[in-house]
């Protein structure tokens, strides 16, 4: 297998699920910089000796400064039942956090209205519902902290645009290196301190429940918490 290929955390011919760097798009856009969804196609091509096309379903999205646990789909029927489960919330998404600023509290629940900036590609927090909002809930706890640091688990109740960095700044802990919402300075590579640590949820053929947890990324920030 060539190098470069990415971690791959759970396989079958059904799904796939791969831990992402900050710095990968998980679909092609106008920038024309390699897509994960290709390179990925790419390893099924090579690993089974798939003549022609892969089929690989895109079903949900990372923000580019953001690593971690990204699911493909190897199959229509994979890819229109994921889609299903994560549009009706069957999906349970954990994300690790980095925050310079302590939370509100040791644990709670953040609930507002997010509108989204199209221009800024931006999204904007409000306590009440406003024209175009959407609502957006998660809930956090503080997993551990080191002298400078905080680290928060966050469990997403809803999938909005930005949903995880907008509301962690407008609660006064931005997310490390996220400049777009406030962060002091950024994360050298230009990534942020957010993690898709884990999914968890019933295989859409299997029936089975399925979990995959990433590993942190490999630098010396996280690293002050690889034994959390």
């Amino acid at each position: 297998m060539r190098p470069g290929y990415p971690e791959i955390l759970y396989e079958d011919n059904h799904i796939i699920i791969v831990n992402k760097r900050s710095s990968d798009l998980v679909q092609g856009d106008g920038t024309g910089d390699e897509s994960l969804d290709n390179i990925v196609r790419e390893y099924i091509k090579e690993k089974y000796n798939k003549p022609g096309d892969v089929f690989l379903g895109v079903i949900h999205r990372l923000d580019r400064p953001v690593s971690g646990c990204v699911v493909y789909a190897r199959t229509s029927k994979a890819l229109t039942r994921l889609s299903e489960l994560f549009r009706s919330r069957e999906v349970r998404k954990t994300y690790w956090a980095i925050v310079s600023d302590r939370p509100p509290a040791e644990e709670g629940e953040l609930s507002n209205y997010l509108k989204k900036n199209e221009k800024q590609n931006k999204s904007y927090v409000y306590d009440n519902e406003v024209k175009g909002s959407k609502g957006a809930t998660l809930s956090y706890r503080i997993l551990a902290r080191s002298e400078r640091y905080y680290l928060l688990e966050i469990d997403l109740h809803t999938g909005r645009h930005h949903q995880i960095r907008a509301q962690l700044a407008a609660a006064g802990c931005p997310v490390r290196g996220d400049l777009k919402y406030g962060a002091r300075r950024s994360n050298e590579g230009g990534g942020i301190s957010l993690h898709s640590r884990r999914v968890t949820f019933i295989h859409p053929v299997k029936k089975l429940e399925i979990t995959a947890e990433a590993p942190l990324p490999d630098d010396k920030i996280w690293k002050l918490f690889k034994h959390v």
